[in-house]
Order: structure tokens, then sequence, then C-alpha cells
């Protein structure tokens, strides 16, 4: 029985500990025990405890000053480990590249993570701008050109939930009326690209479209993003067929043949 207890112990550290790994974002790169403790509903010494095992093993770092605890280098190296053997990432990364020089706007490689787009892949331009695209940061599904295509591709009720969930305003044209988004992703099914313009991010415009794998499976999104003043609206078909064009040649690297879709 106490051999049980303590397999039961174990498991819920090993629970809670992943529970406060998760809770950090780019919107909170830093959290403290005492909003641990708040927001996963945990004692203060067992997080406190956790921290510390967790900081042991690099997978945090408590700033001295604060006192606040941040992502460490573990996490990091893992991730690198998981991008670098994405067969997505492997195929798309040329392609890329040739995007990047056909258009001279900054292009990314997202999936999906529950209701949020996470960037797995970045080529920069020779002219970037600063918006929120690091790679592995997760932003917002339905305001990111990305995040509409993988939607607007996905089971049907995915759509439905994430507007349950609240479609709060970013930035000044961000989609708040759940009518409005399903128009939008119906176009996007039409035209086979999205557009973002000042939806998550003010002043920016990304494209973007799908990539399917072998199954015809839309399975990541590819896109190009740059200020509004350099992507203006008469730019948005050229670039939109050049972003068309590199997702299908991604597509056809992962194995999918158009002609097979049933």
């Amino acid at each position: 029985m106490d051999i049980e207890n303590k397999k039961t112990q174990t498991l819920s550290s090993v629970h809670n500990a992943l529970r406060i790994l998760k809770s950090f974002s780019t919107f909170e790169p830093s959290q403290r025990v005492s909003d641990l403790s708040i927001s996963l509903g945990l004692a203060k010494s067992t997080v406190s405890r956790l921290l510390s095992t967790l900081a042991q093993e690099g997978f945090v770092e408590k700033d001295k000053k604060t006192g606040a605890y941040k992502l460490g280098l573990s996490v990091l190296t893992l991730g690198g480990i998981v991008t670098n053997e994405l067969e997505i990432h492997k195929e798309a990364s040329p392609v890329m590249n040739k995007l990047v020089n056909d258009t001279g706007e900054t292009a990314h490689l997202s999936v999906l993570d529950g209701f949020d787009t996470i960037y797995i892949h970045k080529e920069e331009c020779n002219h970037p701008v600063k918006i929120l695209t690091h790679l592995g940061r997760k932003n917002p599904a339905y305001c990111t050109s990305s995040g509409k295509v993988l939607i607007a591709f996905h089971e049907k009720n995915i759509v439905e939930e994430i507007i349950d969930q609240g479609l709060l305003k970013y930035a000044s044209k961000t989609i708040t009326d759940p009518d409005k988004l399903r128009k939008e992703l119906e176009l996007i099914c039409k035209r086979g690209y999205a557009v973002s313009t000042s939806e998550l991010t003010e002043g920016t415009r990304s494209v973007s479209a799908p990539i399917r794998d072998f199954t015809g499976k839309v399975v990541s999104a590819i896109n190009v993003v740059g200020p509004i003043e350099r992507m203006k609206d008469y730019k948005i078909p050229d670039i939109a067929k050049k972003v068309m064009k590199a997702g299908e040649e991604a597509s056809q690297r992962m194995g999918y043949d158009k002609r097979f879709l049933g």
C-alpha cells in the first residue's frame, strides 16, 4: 500500500511540474510562486518545491532580484530536438527560403496546438519587422493568417469551440464577430489562402496557405509577414500566388498528390 501511495504521489508531482512548465507563455514569461499557486490551485510549498527541482535540472531559472521564475535552457534544448525531428520542418525549409527570396518578406511555418498556432520554423528576410513571431510562440488561431488557414481546413467543431472560448480583440481589425469569422473561414477554403491585416499586431499583414501531408490532410501552414507599408493591397494577389505555390511545393515534398485527393 505504501508503494502504491508513493507511485501516486510521484505521478501527481510529475503532472503538477508539467502544469507549471505549461503556465509560462510569451504573455507571461515569468511567474512567481504565489501566482502559480493561485492559478494552478496548488499550495505555495508544493509550487516552491517543484520549481526548485525544475531549476536544478535547468528547466526554469530564478531571478535573484525579483524572485520570479522563467524558463531555462533545458526547455530550449528539448524544443530544438523536437523541431529538428519534425518531417514538415525538414521538407518545408528549402521552400521557405525560396519564398523569402521571391517575396522579400519573412516566412514562417506553423502548426495547430489546441486553439493556438505555434511557429516551428522561421526564415528571416533582409529587412524584418518587429512582430511577435519567434519560434515556439503561441498565438490565437483566429487572428493570424496561419491560424485561420489551419482551423478553416480542420474539423468544423473546432471553430465553434474557439468561438465559445471568446474572440478577444488584440488589434484594430481582430475579428470578434462569430458570423464574420465563419464567413472568413469559408472564403479561405474556397480561395486557398488567408490574409490577416492588423488582427494580432497593429500595422502588419500576413498571407498564409495550407501544407498537406500524403493523405491530403492540412498539417501545417506557410506564410509571409511584413508591414502594411510594404505588403500593400495591390500586391496581395501576387503574394498569395507565391505563398500558395510554396504550400503546394511543400505538400508535394510531404508526399501529397492532388490527383488522388478524394
